[in-house]
Formats: C-alpha cells, structure tokens, sequence
C-alpha cells in the first residue's frame, strides 16, 4: 500500500510540474505578455521591436518601479531587441543594419536610447557602456491620461518612423530613418 501512495505521490507531483512548465512556454499567459512594433522603411527594408508590455498595477511607475537615472530594459522579461536590416539614423545617429538589445536611461526630464552591441541577455543583465553602440536623446512629453500597459510603438511618418514608449503619464519618444 504504500508503495502505491508513493507512486500517485510522484505521478501528482510529475504532472503538477509539467503542467507549470507548459504554462511557462505559453508567453502570451505571462503577466507581461510579448508585444512587436515594426516600420516599414521603404524598398523591402524594415525595422522590428520585440519587447515585453509590463502592467502599472497602480504602482507609481517612473522615479519608483523604474528609478530615475539608472538603466532599464524598457520592458519585461527577456530583454528587449531592436532588429534591422538596413543602415538606420536614430536621433541623428548612425546604426549599423543588424540586431541589438535597447535599453534606456528615464529621468523626470530627459531620456536616453541605450542601443547595446550585445544581443541575448535576460531580463534587466545591462551588459555595460562598453557594449554601447549609442546612447541618443529622446524627446520627454506628459500623456494626456495615464497609460496601464507599457507601449513600444513605431509610427510611420515621412521617410522614416518615430519610435515612441508610452507608460504611466509620459511619452519618451525619437525619429528613425533609413540612411
């Protein structure tokens, strides 16, 4: 009898974690499902965002949840990637067609765009200002209303887009065009 019980003991436990580890595997079920913004840039070229949509929860989120001046990784989870394949100027600057993992730096009145040479980390691993491609200012404006789920968007406009993150009450936003 009681090798029984210790068998449906481990056959319950065995089926709870496979049940756990499948529910992990289902991204869109994460409390900061995944989320894509992408641009059309013209002549086939695009440029693509994958990042996680964390929730406010209502928590204060900027200078609190995400503390001003330090980096953060402008998302949830695994860390968020910016891919293109064509030449991009972002703000005036220069990057390269490729893949790279974005970060930023928010403060109450400025931003900045933290474009990282590194690729593959998870969650908030800043990789460094030696792995920095860039760093370019983005434009700092107060939404009209707040802001639940944390928003990376790329609208399209003139010969490029502006890549805008949109969370709580503020909007950091910057110009992208193909070089």
């Amino acid at each position: 009898m009681r090798n029984v019980v210790s068998f449906c003991t481990g056959l319950f436990l065995c089926l709870a974690a496979c049940a756990a580890c499948s529910a992990q595997q289902d991204k869109s079920k994460r409390p900061s499902p995944p989320a894509k913004a992408e641009c059309q840039l013209g002549g086939g070229k695009t440029l693509t965002i994958d990042y996680s949509s964390p929730r406010a929860k209502g928590r204060k989120v900027y200078g609190d949840l995400v503390p001003y001046g330090q980096v953060w990784r402008a998302g949830a989870n695994e860390a968020t990637t910016l891919v293109t394949d064509t030449d991009l100027a972002i703000g005036g600057t220069t990057v390269p067609a490729g893949s790279y993992t974005i970060f930023t730096v928010p403060n109450a009145d400025k931003w900045q765009l933290v474009i990282s040479k590194k690729i593959g980390e998870w969650g908030t691993a800043y990789p460094g200002p030696g792995e920095d491609l860039a760093r370019i200012n983005m434009k700092i404006s107060q939404l009209p209303s707040p802001v639940e789920n944390f928003t990376i968007a790329l609208d399209k406009g003139g010969a490029g887009c502006t890549l805008r993150m949109d969370w709580e009450t503020t909007r950091a936003s910057v110009d992208i065009s193909k070089k």
